[in-house]
């Protein structure tokens, strides 16, 4: 137990696809995108900061 399979994912997204119907995918799709971008920035701006703060103590 451990790895997917090709049948394990192709179950999931028959799931997902019953769940959300085929026109709702696509945007969640881009908010999930929009997400995961926000996220990276966030991480981005936070070690900038780190470093500016250590960089002040010194």
């Amino acid at each position: 137990m451990g790895r997917l399979g090709v049948t394990e994912i192709l179950v999931i997204l028959a799931v997902v696809l019953l769940l959300f119907g085929g026109k709702k995918i696509p945007e969640l799709m881009k908010g999930l995108g929009s997400g995961i971008k926000e996220f990276k920035n966030a991480a981005k701006d936070d070690q900038s900061t780190v470093k500016k703060e250590e960089e002040e103590i010194k």
